[in-house]
């Protein structure tokens, strides 16, 4: 008699906007098993699940997601613009561990979502209004804010850890970006300072 196998059950993923640092992750699990569903793996940007979504499945999401701060993606241009982002916001805020940015910012967004850089970087500019590298450097200001704040490195160190050519550099981009160099940019009081700052989500 011939033996059967059990396979394991197809996954399904969905997409979801807004999901940028750990926390995020974590709400998105918690809210998903409590909604009663088989949840895999969550990372920036994305779930899988274990079962099948019915309509009014999605429904129930999108409310959640909505009350969470974060949206559902569901067109295919949607998703491949979020996982753009988010490849870059977990390479520049969320690789702390590892080497320094060396990366070929074309090479390595074409690797994590799959598709040729030419043709991202054509529909990026196209939906955003901004092209991929502005949003890159944007993101990079960012982290130099956060940096500059709430860490214990010298401006040279965070030219560094962010690929920038020398710390000329990266100053005058920062100055040309937010009208502060980084000196005064860290001599600004906490109040100050957060007014400055500007969530990684609302970052174009």
């Amino acid at each position: 008699m011939k033996k059967t196998q059990n396979s394991k059950p197809k996954s399904q993923k969905i997409y979801i906007k807004n999901m940028v640092c750990d926390r995020c992750i974590r709400v998105v699990r918690d809210e998903m098993q409590l909604l009663g569903h088989d949840v895999r793996a969550v990372e920036l940007g994305e779930v899988e699940l274990g079962n099948t979504l019915k309509l009014v499945d999605i429904e129930t999401i999108k409310t959640m997601l909505h009350k969470n701060g974060f949206e559902l993606i569901e067109d295919k241009n949607g998703k491949l613009i979020e996982s753009i982002k988010t490849a870059i916001i977990q390479l520049v805020h969320h690789n702390h561990d590892a080497e320094p940015m060396k990366l070929k910012y074309s090479d390595y967004i074409a690797k994590k979502v799959g598709k040729d850089y030419h043709s991202l970087s054509m529909l990026f500019s196209s939906v955003e209004n901004v092209t991929i590298e502005h949003y890159i450097i944007k993101q990079k200001i960012e982290r130099v804010k956060e940096l500059l704040k709430y860490a214990d490195r010298s401006l040279s160190e965070i030219a560094y850890e962010l690929n920038y050519s020398s710390v000329q550099h990266l100053s005058n981009q920062f100055k040309a970006i937010t009208g502060f160099t980084p000196s005064q940019f860290k001599k600004l009081t906490p109040t100050h300072h957060q007014m400055h700052r500007i969530s990684l989500d609302k970052v174009k």
